[in-house]
């Protein structure tokens, strides 16, 4: 049975709760990082150097890195999952929103860190809007592909989503000012629709 370290509240750790929910494959998951700790023992850094979260486990390999992990467990244990398909360019057209994504990181992270993890007389609400004002740029762009598509690489729900759906769960869920983005929104209702994203990912920021 595959074993995914992570707790359940870190959007890394929900992208692979998310997929292996919607493949339906057997997995424990552990606690770990944050409160649970366990991340700086000798016995997790032999798994993950990081010290990060999540790391799979699959029988005697361990993986580290969730976008790394998501096509991994496709390819290991979903060969031919519409998710993750065989044709090269398909499979690059989803690729490039999954490396796309490392560009929402840092100003999304601002933002998370500024409402839900500081106190509100520590927030620094002028980093806070000018973050949301550059995560809004690149929510513009998924916008206006979205526009054509009813999914971010085309018509089928595939891993590119499935990356972007912690953040976009977040995104509209935090207090700030944002641009209309009607087609964005619309994708955000139509993954509401998908049990696993509701049970997991669409859950109070903590």
């Amino acid at each position: 049975m595959l074993t995914l370290w992570g707790r359940a509240n870190s959007s890394n750790v929900m992208k692979v709760i998310w997929l292996l929910e919607e493949l339906r494959l057997p997995y424990q998951r552990i606690d770990a990082g944050g409160a649970f700790g366990r991340t700086n023992t000798p016995e997790y850094r032999a798994m993950n150097p990081t010290g990060l979260v999540p790391t799979l486990q699959d029988g005697d390999f361990s993986l580290w890195e969730s976008n790394a992990i998501l096509r991994y467990i496709c390819d290991a244990h979903a060969p031919g999952t519409p998710l993750w398909p065989q044709s090269p360019r398909v499979r690059a057209n989803i690729d490039r929103w999954m490396e796309f994504h490392h560009t929402l990181v840092r100003p999304q992270g601002v933002i998370f860190f500024g409402l839900v993890r500081c106190s509100p007389e520590q927030r620094d609400m002028t980093a806070i809007a000018e973050a949301a004002k550059e995560a809004a740029r690149y929510w513009a762009i998924l916008d206006s592909v979205l526009a054509h598509n009813a999914y971010l690489a085309g018509d089928a729900l595939s891993l590119a989503d499935i990356v972007w759906g912690p953040n976009l769960h977040r995104w509209f869920f935090f207090a700030i000012e944002r641009p209309e983005a009607p087609h964005l929104r619309a994708w955000y209702e139509r993954l509401l629709q998908r049990p696993a994203y509701r049970q997991h990912v669409a859950v109070t920021p903590t």
